[in-house]
């Protein structure tokens, strides 16, 4: 049906192309695959794996490549050097990001960090984000809830371990991540209410659903009519009413002077509300910034905490050897505790080798966030125009044989002689993005990911299921904009003796 209205598309616009390509002339753009006229290369694309398709076609045109996304123009960088030059010396050209109509309307038309213009506001807002919500000063704070909450998950697996029974660690550690942030971010969880928790995930399910749609409009502007034959409008509509209103019950229940505290802890809508209040900034924050900096909260750190804690998990099972080394390493801090904190785990360099390697081999954003140049510049010696879309492909580059020995293989033991760091700088490991528009939240992802691992490792054996080995355990991907395991992590925890 796709391919039919494509196809009408072409027959009704295809005279104009040909108009304009008559009096085009040679713009020295990048190679890469040839398309269709109006639609480019958008039916060549396999939305479900495109991190990988790309890796296939920088084999093929190298690794700056261009292709035709309807009519806008898209280059895809597939290399730590050419990454450098984009984010180093072109960072400024590269900062804005393109427009998408289900991603503008579910983030309040740009009114956070994630996907605001590259502008004044962007740098006020994100100026707000990093001083208020993501200092060393604010993970430390929330190092409670952290805490609380991994202790609650050991409990519960060491529930199963008693009874010998077998745990989803996928599910558990999805819960996990959503609980600590909502926690966080609202000052509640939603974990213990079936009601409130099905209509939480069905909410959050289908807006990443919605941000890794494609809408066709975003690329052949006059195809808007499609999207609405495909329900997508009615369906980014009515994410979007129901999140807000979602949203607004939280900032109620703040502003109700006779709310009760379950804690004594601030949480962000508190930090928000009085920031709103103070009126110190140079535009009034109101009540779309505060939700639209919660969705990104929710989707951004929920998404990568639990996707990266899985993926190590199954990294760990698949390699007995790396497993027990690393149980060895935190069993013998000389600490005789229950559970460990995180001032336990600062003099673990294998654990956090191990946190490196797993961003470098299953980071949770492949291309990271795409964005779009905001006037023409040339990068390795080719003309990139205004309003080109950048795919950086991070997981190719993390894959690289000429910068990783041996890249395939889960080996950390690569990092624990090297200075290389995910903040940014190492362009050869960019699991949070690079220049003005890396990650913020890198130090909150981090202080849960190592807590997490360090607990689940000091407190349980892991094993697979009786009849599995670990050649069974499968590394497929499900699609979408974060890299998640297709099929759940089944293990047998066994308590230490």
């Amino acid at each position: 049906m796709l391919s039919i209205l494509l196809l009408l598309v072409l027959c009704l616009t295809l005279p104009l192309h040909m108009f304009f390509h008559k009096h085009k002339t040679n713009t020295n753009n990048p190679p890469g695959p040839k398309g269709l006229p109006i639609i480019g290369n958008l039916l060549q694309l396999d939305i479900s794996n495109l991190h990988f398709q790309f890796s296939q076609f920088s084999k093929i045109y190298g690794p700056l490549f261009s292709l035709k996304l309807g009519l806008r123009p898209a280059i895809v960088v597939s290399s730590a050097e050419i990454a450098k030059e984009v984010f180093k010396n072109n960072d400024h050209v590269f900062s804005n990001r393109p427009i998408s109509y289900g991603q503008n309307i579910l983030c309040y038309n740009g009114s956070e960090i994630v996907f605001a213009p590259y502008g004044d506001f962007w740098r006020e807002i994100r100026k707000i984000c990093v001083i208020h919500i993501f200092s060393s000063k604010r993970v430390s704070y929330y190092s409670s809830i952290r805490i609380f909450e991994v202790k609650k998950m050991i409990e519960k697996i060491s529930g199963h371990a008693d009874s010998s029974s077998v745990t989803n660690l996928s599910e558990l550690l999805i819960s996990l991540s959503s609980t600590i942030i909502c926690r966080i971010a609202f000052g509640k969880s939603y974990e213990d209410d079936e009601i409130e928790k099905s209509r939480f995930h069905g909410l959050l399910h289908e807006f990443q659903a919605l941000l890794a749609t494609s809408f066709f409009s975003d690329y052949i502007p006059f195809t808007g009519w499609i999207d609405k034959l495909r329900g997508l409008h009615g369906r980014v509509d009515r994410n979007f009413k129901e999140f807000d209103e979602f949203y607004q019950e939280i900032i109620d229940e703040h502003l109700d002077p006779n709310r009760e505290h379950i804690t004594d802890e601030e949480d962000i809508v508190d930090v928000l509300l009085e920031l709103k209040k103070k009126r110190s900034f140079s535009f009034d924050i109101n009540f779309d910034h505060i939700k639209g900096i919660l969705m990104d909260m929710l989707v951004a750190a929920t998404d990568t905490t639990s996707a990266a804690s899985v993926w190590a998990m199954t990294a760990l099972i698949k390699n007995p050897r790396v497993m027990s080394k690393v149980k060895e390493e935190i069993r013998n801090l000389g600490v005789k505790k229950d559970f460990l904190y995180e001032d336990d785990i600062q003099n673990c360099p294998y654990l956090k080798a191990i946190v490196k390697e797993t961003l470098r081999l299953h980071l949770p954003a492949p291309l990271l966030v795409p964005r779009e140049s905001i006037e023409n510049c040339t990068i390795s010696g080719y003309n990139i125009p205004a309003k080109t879309i950048l795919y950086v492909n991070a997981w190719a580059i993390q894959r690289d044989p000429d910068i990783w020995i041996n890249p395939e293989e889960f080996y950390p033991e690569r990092f624990l002689e090297s200075s290389i760091n995910f903040i940014g700088q190492d362009f050869e490991l960019i699991p949070f993005g690079a220049g003005r528009r890396i990650c913020p939240g890198i130090p909150m992802a981090i202080a849960s990911l190592e807590l997490i691992l360090a607990n689940l490792l000091y407190s349980f054996d892991w094993s697979l299921p009786d009849g599995l080995v670990k050649e069974d355990v499968d590394t497929e991907m499900l699609p979408g904009i974060t890299q998640h395991k297709k099929n759940p992590l089944y293990l047998i925890a066994k308590i230490p003796k």
